[in-house]
């Protein structure tokens, strides 16, 4: 390997020749001098710093004497460039992962990288493999952003690094794999969900990214309307019965229950829940983590949580048909319940328990609510401006022009990342079971009838409640369309 010339690894090594006029002095790493004739940007100092150590100096020079080093360096590299293209056409053997893996550089990157992503308060990071690079991507406020685009050289020793801090197997490369990485950056330990995917150039992996430390969530702040908060923290004080929050993946469901149960844990209650992950620390709550390795499921788990005298139970999700039998046993039997289901809106949650073979009588007999949301970008505030609504825009909302002549948008600043949005806040659907619903329900009635009597009895839509944010100047018409459907 390159460590008899360097403290470098060969991947490294060929990405740093690559950037147009840099190179490193004949006696690197001794002499730890980069050579330019146009200085790098911050940026590329900052992670060649990173890469190569805090030592590293810059010092301009002609462009015949840069010339001279990259051909001296290309020269001196090329037969093992030969070998690593050999071995990455072959099957590299573990040993060989894990010594590239364990490259003081690989290990700057590979942290560099995952607080670069904390620094952009991600949610998940994505490193996807292709041809001719790796890419880097992070989902920021819900959205994909390039933070990183690296040579494809690179690929198997970064994927070898994050499977060797999950505790993966890093031979295997032919099928998916899961594990988590616990990463401490200051005073938090933050765990990382790892999910790998076999791609036609190179593993695909993912990190879920949660915060263990505690956590203290107000069910004022997440952006519910008065209309809705109002009933909703009236409802979560009931002796018994179940309250459903619904809504696709990464739309907040967690944090909703989260800042529920913190809202009711008095100390007067025993509060008990099952999760997978458990994503947040809640003092005074017992928590409980699904392992399905040694039969630990929600059903199993919440089976033995009843036994435990509890007054209130948070399942994560519902999952199947046990799981659902149980949580509804339990609303019915004194307990309140809250749990999350994957539907579109309030009144598919209804349906999706019908289909898992819940008979309508028990649904009606034990469902308090269910609530709907989503999660929509808001408006930087140091750079938001009124512009005109056009008229297509407004067919798209299915509103008339008049009623919103203008809406803001931010124009893009440092504080945004020039994306014009900084943070989020949630959309709500909050559907009550009155007695009409609960006629409609145990008549078994679908989710298009059980939905139309919720909005007679006063049920504002999610795209309503995102259109009062937009008339407010909180979020943007293309925001809107991108998560809400038109009634």
């Amino acid at each position: 390997m390159l460590a008899t010339h360097s403290n470098l690894s060969l991947p490294l090594f060929t990405q740093l020749l690559s950037k147009k006029g840099i190179a490193p002095v004949e006696s690197f790493p001794e002499d730890p001098r980069l050579m330019f004739t146009t200085i790098p940007d911050i940026e590329d100092r900052t992670k060649l710093r990173f890469m190569l150590g805090p030592k590293i100096r810059f010092e301009k020079a002609q462009e015949d004497h840069v010339s001279r080093l990259i051909k001296h360096w290309r020269a001196k590299l090329s037969p093992e460039l030969d070998s690593t293209k050999d071995k990455a056409k072959s099957e590299i053997d573990s040993e060989y992962l894990k010594d590239i893996a364990s490259d003081a550089p690989i290990i700057r990157m590979v942290n560099h990288l995952m607080e670069r992503a904390l620094d952009l308060s991600a949610s998940d990071i994505h490193f996807e493999p292709e041809e001719k690079f790796l890419m880097i991507r992070c989902r920021v406020d819900g959205v994909m952003v390039g933070i990183e685009k690296l040579p494809a050289t690179v690929q198997p020793a970064v994927s070898s690094r994050i499977k060797l801090m999950a505790k993966l197997d890093i031979g295997e490369k032919r099928l998916p794999q899961d594990g988590r990485i616990q990463y401490q950056m200051g005073d938090h330990t933050l765990d990382m969900r790892v999910s790998t995917l076999p791609g036609v150039h190179g593993e695909s992996i993912v990190l879920r990214i949660l915060d263990r430390g505690d956590v203290s969530v107000n069910l004022e702040y997440l952006g519910m309307p008065t209309d809705i908060l109002k009933p909703y923290a009236k409802m979560i004080h009931q002796p018994h019965g179940i309250i459903l929050v619904t809504g696709p993946t990464g739309s907040g469901k967690t944090t909703s229950l989260y800042a529920t149960l913190e809202k009711i844990n008095t100390g007067l209650q025993k509060i008990i829940t099952i999760e997978d992950p458990v994503e947040y620390q809640l003092a005074g709550i017992t928590q409980i983590h699904v392992n399905s390795k040694i039969g630990l499921t929600f059903a199993a788990g919440l089976r033995s949580i009843v036994r435990q005298d509890p007054d209130i139970i948070m399942v994560g999700e519902i999952r199947d048909r046990e799981t659902a039998e149980i949580a509804i046993e339990s609303a019915l039997t004194g307990h309140l319940v809250f749990s999350t289901l994957h539907t579109n809106d309030a009144a598919g949650a209804v349906t999706r328990l019908q289909d898992m073979g819940i008979e309508s009588y028990l649904i009606s007999s034990s469902l308090i609510a269910t609530m709907a949301q989503r999660l929509v970008r808001k408006i930087c505030e140091h750079c938001g401006e009124q512009q005109a609504l056009t008229p297509e825009e407004a067919d798209l909302l299915g509103i008339s022009p008049h009623q919103c002549p203008t809406v803001k948008r931010g124009k893009g600043c440092e504080r945004c990342g020039n994306t014009g949005y900084r943070g989020r806040l949630g959309l709500y659907e909050l559907l009550i079971v009155s007695d009409q619903v609960r006629h409609v329900i145990g008549s078994g009635g679908d989710a298009n009838q059980i939905r139309d009597q919720a909005i007679k009895d006063g049920m504002r839509t999610l795209r309503q409640d995102a259109l009062e944010k937009l008339y407010h100047g909180i979020t943007t018409p293309e925001e809107i369309v991108r998560v809400t459907r038109a009634l």
